[in-house]
């Protein structure tokens, strides 16, 4: 996978398919540890774009010279692969916290989430989740929230470029998966809560996996395992023996 020749420090840019329960921050993490490992030395690696620890998929991360990229790569088109569930939320808009409340979902039909998906389709503002790593005065709303504040999350632009509903359970059970082309800075687990209220009731995002990301694809994306295995980094994975 990687020739021998490459010299990382000139720049070098890897599509990762991160794994479920890894940060993006650990998979950052993992790649420098293995590459100093390699003798590249205080070898900078960044990524372009956060993917909360319970999505998967496309994770761009800029080694060496490429770091100065991650501006440019994070302005790219995403698109996203969503499993929403109707009838319950969570603080967290996602799997991460338990429902916090349930909401009837009988009375909501396919046509109900077609119109949805319409509607909330376009440029337009939209609330970040409480629980995310916006900043107030150097502080990430998350750590805020988790210690019983209540930062005032502000709206920011946003454009869902394209909706898809892939699969739609309903009427037999309120679970619903789609296809989202967007703008950088959206968050998919907001959508979810957006869906919910559009169709009157509740809903949260059980599952996200990130298919594209700019140029990048999935397909062109490789596994931690086999980066890691390449790179000589050792069999000591986040999720095992400790991040």
């Amino acid at each position: 996978m990687f020739s021998r020749e490459l010299n990382f420090p000139e720049g070098y840019v890897l599509v990762v398919d991160k794994p479920l329960e890894w940060t993006s921050t650990d998979v950052v993490r993992k790649v420098k540890y293995s590459l100093e490992r390699l003798g590249y030395k205080r070898i900078k690696v960044g990524h372009a774009g956060t993917l909360d620890p319970l999505a998967t998929g496309v994770l761009i991360v800029c080694i060496g010279k490429a770091t100065k990229r991650v501006d440019e790569l994070m302005d790219g088109t995403k698109e996203y692969i969503a499993e929403v569930t109707l009838g319950a939320t969570t603080p967290s808009y996602d799997l991460e916290h338990e429902v916090d409340k349930t909401y009837p979902w009988e009375h909501i039909t396919r046509q109900d989430i077609e119109l949805a998906l319409r509607k909330l389709t376009g440029e337009r503002l939209q609330t970040p989740p409480v629980y995310s790593a916006k900043k107030f005065s150097g502080k990430r709303a998350y750590e805020m929230a988790r210690e019983g504040e209540e930062p005032v999350m502000r709206q920011a632009l946003i454009n869902i470029y394209a909706m898809e509903l892939l699969e739609c359970d309903l009427p037999a059970a309120p679970r619903l998966k789609i296809r989202v082309e967007c703008s950088k800075g959206t968050y998919i687990r907001a959508l979810a809560r957006e869906i919910g209220e559009a169709v009157a009731s509740g809903a949260h995002l059980t599952g996200l996996k990130r298919t594209r990301s700019g140029e990048f694809t999935v397909a062109d994306a490789l596994g931690m395992e086999e980066i890691i295995k390449e790179l000589g980094g050792g069999k000591n994975l986040p999720g095992e023996n400790g991040k």
